[in-house]
């Protein structure tokens, strides 16, 4: 994904050093005396929630198994261990372009049939599908993430005497953020400074305007940025950015305004905003940043549909990829395919799952049980991180690509066809052989 901590990289660029690892001590079970290394992107809390789904695993199977964080690095962490012959059990990776990358290359192998059923079992055939590289399972996705949500203050809506309702639709989302511009509270706080933020923005008005398939297509490159369906979906999200009235600070305001800062925008002190788009890690600032709680003045609602769109979900996530063929490799993968593990992590929160396998009281309180209902809701209407499935020089990179475009959009909402013509030009360089 597009956020991930440098501290743990350097950690995992000292992979030998034992104080940037940790390790769980197996028990007295079937794989006793056997271990496996993992790597993940994940460090402080996350970090340590993890440790306690492989504790679990330990104490399960008698196997040792060693958790390195690698942040943003993760890629290189891998591809580096991989070139010295030192590849680890399995690794997490959060881009699916690099796990097919992996795949191509030999350096991952297929999961085994047991964890091909347990995904069957467990998740919407979206995810197997998600997983698959020349139509054999390589992945499983054991952490994701609902990137389709509005988040919202009650008291901003209280304030301005507006009953708080959930916008089923984009037009009544739009009626509901001019009212709240006529009472004098901007409606939304935009972190244009993150390009990233906007790619999100798109993706989830392309994918409830143009549907999945097209949006499979954009993905892939197989539809051009001049598609009339992209036009749509800028059209649509022009009818927000192109008011000043709605965005806090109007769009020059929102080009300085990064993601953290359009959270509390919405939800610290003094109060600047009413809603904040963004994933369910929203609920991670507003927890750490504000005194504002979530489940009482702080809540969210769905991205709403577009012209009728049935419910969908955009979705980034961590798939499990196996580098080693052995025994405590497939059982670790077919225990991160089970319910169990999942469920571990879920009781700790700051964990979605899109396993239909945990029981809804797994999680710790009614906001996380809805975000994670959203996701097995959608079905197969589930898409990955748009931005993510491109070429990074595309989708992924401060400044040129998608987040550039968009920026520019932002700042000249008019410009719809200048802003077609930047991303196909982006386009053809980056997926150029």
């Amino acid at each position: 994904m597009k956020r991930r901590s440098m501290i743990a990289a350097l950690c995992a660029l000292a992979f030998a050093a034992t104080a940037c690892g940790a390790s769980t001590a197996g028990g007295d079970g079937e794989l006793k005396g056997q271990s496996a290394d993992i790597i993940g992107t994940w460090s402080g809390e996350e970090q340590v929630r993890f440790e306690k789904v492989l504790a679990a695993f330990s104490r399960k199977t008698g196997a040792q198994v060693r958790y390195t964080g690698a942040g943003d690095e993760l890629p290189t962490v891998v591809q580096t261990r991989v070139s010295g012959g030192t590849p680890p059990s399995v690794a997490l990776v959060a881009q699916p372009g690099f796990a097919a990358q992996l795949a191509k290359s030999g350096a991952i192998k297929p999961v085994s049939a047991e964890v091909e059923e347990a995904v069957g079992d467990n998740y919407a055939p979206i995810w197997k599908t998600l997983g698959s590289f020349d139509k054999k399972l390589y992945g499983v996705y054991f952490k994701v993430a609902n990137k389709s949500t509005v988040w919202y203050n009650r008291k901003a809506f209280e304030d301005a005497s507006l009953s708080v309702e959930q916008p089923a639709s984009w037009e009544k989302f739009l009626e509901t953020s001019r009212a709240l511009a006529d009472a004098g509270v901007p409606a939304v706080s935009v972190a244009g400074a993150d390009g990233w933020t906007l790619t999100d923005w798109f993706e989830n008005v392309y994918l409830r305007s143009a549907g999945a398939e097209n949006y499979d297509k954009l993905a892939k490159h197989e539809l051009s940025w001049t598609d009339p369906s992209v036009r749509v979906a800028l059209q649509e999200l022009a009818k927000l950015f192109g008011d000043q009235r709605l965005i806090e600070g109007g769009a020059s305001g929102a080009l300085q305004t990064e993601f953290p800062k359009s959270v509390t925008n919405v939800f610290g002190e003094p109060r600047k905003a009413a809603m904040v788009f963004e994933g369910d890690f929203v609920s991670g600032v507003i927890n750490s940043s504000t005194k504002t709680v979530v489940g009482g003045d702080a809540t969210f609602f769905s991205f709403p549909s577009v012209n009728g769109s049935a419910p969908a979900v955009v979705t980034g996530g961590d798939m499990a990829v196996q580098f080693k063929d052995d025994e405590v490799t497939n059982e670790l993968m077919k225990f991160l395919a089970s319910p169990e593990a999942g469920s571990v992590w879920a009781a700790e929160g700051g964990f979605l799952s899109a396993s239909k396998g945990i029981e809804p009281a797994s999680y710790p309180d009614d906001v996380t049980r809805e975000l994670a209902q959203r996701i097995l809701d959608a079905g197969d209407n589930v898409r990955f991180d748009l931005s993510d499935l491109t070429p990074a020089a595309f989708g992924g990179s401060k400044g040129t690509g998608m987040w550039k475009a968009l920026q520019d959009f932002l700042a000249d909402p008019k410009k719809i066809d200048e802003t077609m013509e930047r991303l196909e030009t982006a386009a053809v360089k980056a997926y150029a052989p």
